[in-house]
């Protein structure tokens, strides 16, 4: 009997088969066709499976996130601005006159465009490591430590010693800033006493004067004690700000006699003052960790945009009017420069210092916190925690005040702190951070986005180089030049 042509159910396999049903030589024939079709059908299924299944186990560190009292769009961007808004702001006359009204609009400008896209890189790399190791928020020394383990074999090993570095430059910047209000006070409070006292007291016996309350302020454990006063704080600011700006719109300010380009020596003390000011790098976590909808943190019209464009309008004009009013005679502190005489002028100061007087307390809240939890452990079972607890927060007030003593001018103190913590901490570590975390993304990508890539971030950390280097060696000198 002839061999027969068959097709199996599937449509797929086609035989050539005896009287038997057994295949004629062994051979067994494919309909390719049918079978591509069919395996097409399988991966795509496959293919959705497998992307179902990766939709199953994404993370979202947002819905995992348990605050117990999420805060909204509107009250974080309060807690920005009050954050950016210090003793910096009144010192920028100060960093104008270093820089000149060009090079010191150009200049705040452009520093202002950095330190939010610095913000935005640490931000985005954080929430990627977060959604990496499953965790719903991570702290700024944890986000270093993360990053540096998921980089390189080299950098890993690096990563404790990086969340370590990370701490002890925010320390130092809570308490460097901690010594400008220690300055400020004490400058503002002599201003007023020497009015009503006469004679020329030195501002270190000011400082002596005030060592015991900022002690006693920093005794307050609870944060919602200092909540009332902290709001106190603000309406004072608001208050000395509106004062502030009368003064310098009393009498038209002028471009006579001002100089649109600083030297080359005092420029650098600009960018040190600059960073100070705008800076609050700290704070940027913790606030997108406690928002309701942390998604509008730092998108377009979030949180960090809207709050660092009137942030960085405001130095501008502040700076800018306040060094074409006072001109080479600026200090370090606007309120220094008002009349020492008017009432107005004094209510002032007063004013301000005793809302920087309340700041004191949550700036030294920052460092105390930081130091204790690396202390925390060993101190758990101890009979005199509590003990330890004030000596640490009066050991804080003591060094603050120290530092304070031994570099009184509120110029060259703030210009060495942004040089030296916020060049590092807010411009070059983010640009790392985002290195380690996106290196492997961007290589995929193609050489020119990964070179892209690489550029823009070397590029930002030279800048902080520079500015570390620069500015430190500047308010040093400065600062020796002015004791000597």
């Amino acid at each position: 009997m002839a061999a027969a042509d068959c097709y199996d159910n599937q449509g797929m396999l086609r035989s050539e088969l005896d009287i038997n049903g057994k295949p004629v030589n062994g051979n067994t024939c494919i309909n390719m066709d049918s079978l591509n079709n069919r395996c097409v059908g399988i991966n795509i299924k496959g293919d959705t499976a497998t992307q179902l299944n990766e939709k199953q186990n994404f993370y979202n560190p947002y819905q995992h996130r348990d605050v117990k009292h999420p805060t909204t769009y509107f009250d974080t961007l309060i807690h920005l601005l009050k954050a950016s808004l210090g003793t910096g702001i009144l010192a920028m006359p100060s960093a104008f006159k270093n820089a000149g009204y060009v090079v010191g609009t150009l200049g705040t400008i452009i520093i202002g465009i950095l330190c939010t896209f610095t913000i935005h890189l640490l931000v985005t790399a954080s929430h990627e490591l977060c959604i990496r190791r499953k965790v719903p928020s991570l702290t700024y020394p944890g986000t270093v430590a993360a990053a540096f383990e998921e980089g390189p074999k080299f950098t890993r090993i690096l990563a404790p010693y990086a969340r370590m570095m990370t701490n002890m430059f925010l320390v130092l910047y809570q308490i460097g800033s901690s010594c400008v209000y220690v300055v400020f006070i004490a400058s503002n409070l002599k201003v007023v006493g020497d009015a009503y006292l006469g004679g020329n007291t030195d501002v270190r016996m000011y400082m002596v004067y005030i060592l015991i309350p900022l002690i006693l302020i920093s005794w307050v454990r609870n944060l919602k004690l200092l909540a009332p006063f902290s709001s106190i704080a603000t309406c004072l600011t608001v208050v000395s700000f509106t004062l502030i700006f009368y003064y310098i719109f009393r009498e038209a300010p002028s471009f006579t006699d001002r100089e649109p380009v600083g030297t080359v020596k005092s420029i650098p003390l600009f960018f040190g003052t600059v960073l100070f000011a705008m800076e609050a790098i700290g704070m940027v976590l913790p606030l997108e960790n406690e928002m309701k909808n942390p998604k509008k943190f730092g998108s377009v019209f979030g949180v960090l945009n809207a709050s660092m464009l009137p942030i960085s309008t405001l130095y501008l004009i502040v700076g800018l009017l306040g060094y074409l009013k006072y001109g080479d005679k600026t200090t370090g502190s606007i309120t220094l420069d008002m009349p020492q005489t008017e009432v107005l002028s004094q209510v002032v100061k007063l004013l301000l210092s005793a809302s920087i007087y309340i700041t004191y307390a949550l700036s030294n809240y920052v460092a105390f916190d930081i130091v204790w939890k690396g202390m925390e452990q060993k101190m758990e079972k101890n009979e005199h925690r509590i003990c330890w607890e004030y000596a640490l927060r009066t050991s804080i007030v003591i060094v603050t005040f120290f530092f304070a003593i031994a570099i009184p001018n509120l110029e060259h103190l703030i210009s060495l702190i942004g040089a030296f913590c916020l060049s590092s901490v807010g411009i070059a570590l983010p640009a790392i951070v985002s290195f380690l975390t996106f290196s492997d993304v961007y290589k995929n990508e193609g050489n020119i986005q990964y070179g892209l890539f690489c550029l823009r971030n070397l590029l930002i950390i030279l800048i902080a180089i520079f500015a570390f280097v620069i500015g430190v060696s500047t308010s040093v000198s400065d600062i020796i030049h002015h004791m000597t």
